[in-house]
């Protein structure tokens, strides 16, 4: 994809790591375009069932790498504000926001491993994963305000529903730096672990082994009902339940339980 992001695959399961550990994986203009790729071409993967997203080296991902946005001058740098402000037609995030949106809208499950720090833009990144574990001495923080800034990666919208709207606040006007336990405790972190990396693994092949109709349905079904009245979220409920019901994988999942064998599914359409 690109030296900033390393992606391999096995089982259906995508290592997707941000690559620039001299920088703490810092966010450059270069890193936000991996991403932003990387994610864009996993989702037209069919094969696809999962995905773990992690950071090579010391850290998870340091945040916005400032100094090599203040390096750039004149045209070039209202250049650069200008792309990381520009959004596709009918696309509902800019550039700076497709770096975690793009996760969100990944048909399949993202699961973050967060080591070392987690700053700024690099939280709203593991924020928009839909599931984190994290080591207990990972530091993590909301840290745009230090710059007189306000998270603008998706965070406002991730955090709000993790957090109690208070909880979302204080983080947000203090920039406080929280650990891997208290994170849990908050619910920024769904598990702690010593080994974040080989967990979110072993998770994402325990998905990968399920209906990929299923789990694609379920993620889309959660991400959308959340935002909807009770009774349009029932009536989305029920049209993705019979539209799973007697398709070839749903079949096959009630065959292999009954016959105790390991279900072999076909690649979503």
């Amino acid at each position: 994809m690109s030296e900033r992001v390393k992606v391999s695959k096995e089982g259906g399961v995508a290592d997707v790591r941000m690559n620039r550990p001299d920088k703490l994986n810092a966010l450059d203009s270069a890193m936000f375009e991996a991403l932003i790729e990387t994610g864009k071409a996993l989702a037209q993967d069919r094969t696809l069932r999962a995905v773990v997203l992690s950071g090579e080296g010391r850290a998870f991902c340091a945040g916005l790498d400032f100094g090599s946005f203040m390096n750039m001058a004149g045209r070039r740098e209202a250049e650069q504000e200008s792309s990381l402000l520009s959004r596709e037609p009918g696309g509902p995030a800019n550039r700076a926001q497709q770096a975690g949106y793009v996760w969100m809208a990944l048909p399949v499950p993202v699961i973050a491993a967060v080591h070392g720090v987690a700053f700024g833009g690099g939280l709203q990144i593991a924020l928009a994963a839909d599931i984190r574990f994290v080591a207990p001495d990972a530091q993590l923080s909301v840290m745009e305000i230090k710059w007189g800034l306000i998270p603008d990666m998706t965070g406002t919208q991730t955090l709000r529903h993790l957090l109690r709207l208070d909880v979302a606040k204080e983080l947000t006007f203090t920039g406080r730096v929280i650990y891997g336990t208290e994170a849990a405790d908050l619910g920024l972190a769904t598990h702690v672990t010593e080994n974040p990396r080989d967990a979110a693994m072993a998770l994402a092949h325990e998905i990968a082994a399920k209906s990929p109709d299923a789990v694609r349905a379920a993620k889309q079904l959660l991400n959308r009902t959340r935002l909807l009245p009770l009774e349009e979220g029932l009536r989305l409920e029920e049209a993705t339940q019979m539209g799973l019901i007697g398709t070839p994988n749903q079949v096959e999942a009630v065959q292999a339980n009954v016959q105790k064998r390991a279900p072999q599914f076909r690649d979503p359409a």
